[in-house]
């Protein structure tokens, strides 16, 4: 079986309009802590993002935070920062993202913004191309993801998908079923890729 010890969160360092994403992230949070796994996340301590670290936090989970140093008095605050197992400030977008990738054993993207649409798109980008075979789950919280999820066939119908067994992510409405469909997706076989041709760009 194929050992998942740490899970990236892509979400939005903002609350979005319905509470039920920040509860959403709060129970992720508290699914990967019970599950003796480690949060992998942007280090942001506000919003979606804030909900999933207290979440794990407060189940006696580890958190390793990874931020820009451009965004620290945006998204986050000293005093919350200062409570997660780790913190990594990096120069830049682009030093963050290969990071998470590196410490992460599967992804997750819950609701968000463009940023969070770039991460995880980046990261099927990159399961594409045959670089990873980890777990890549979208977090449909009361059907937010819809539209992507169209976008992804529709693309795939039109023929622009062409390693379309590659990009197959994961589609789950209830965050407590998270960390349950990942490990169930790692037992079931053969998760390397090349990940070392991953650019750094």
């Amino acid at each position: 079986m194929s050992q998942i010890r740490s899970i990236c969160v892509y979400c939005g360092s903002s609350p979005g309009r319905d509470p039920v994403y920040k509860q959403s992230g709060r129970l992720l949070g508290k699914s990967i802590a019970e599950h003796k796994l480690e949060l992998v996340y942007g280090g942001g301590t506000k919003g979606i993002m804030g909900a999933v670290a207290d979440g794990v936090m407060s189940a006696g989970g580890k958190v390793t935070g990874i931020i820009p140093k451009f965004l620290m008095n945006k998204e986050a605050t000293e005093h919350a920062l200062g409570q997660l197992t780790e913190l990594i400030v990096t120069e830049d977008m682009h030093e963050r993202k290969h990071k998470m990738f590196e410490r992460s054993d599967a992804f997750v993207t819950l609701p968000g913004g463009i940023g969070t649409v770039e991460e995880i798109v980046e990261i099927m980008t990159w399961a594409q191309l045959g670089r990873h075979r980890k777990p890549m789950v979208f977090a449909n919280i009361n059907g937010f993801w819809n539209p992507m999820l169209a976008l992804i066939d529709h693309m795939k119908a039109e023929g622009f998908v062409h390693t379309s067994h590659l990009v197959n992510p994961i589609v789950v409405d209830g965050p407590e079923d998270i960390v349950p469909a990942i490990l169930n997706a790692a037992s079931r076989g053969d998760r390397e890729g090349n990940e070392a041709i991953i650019e750094r760009l």
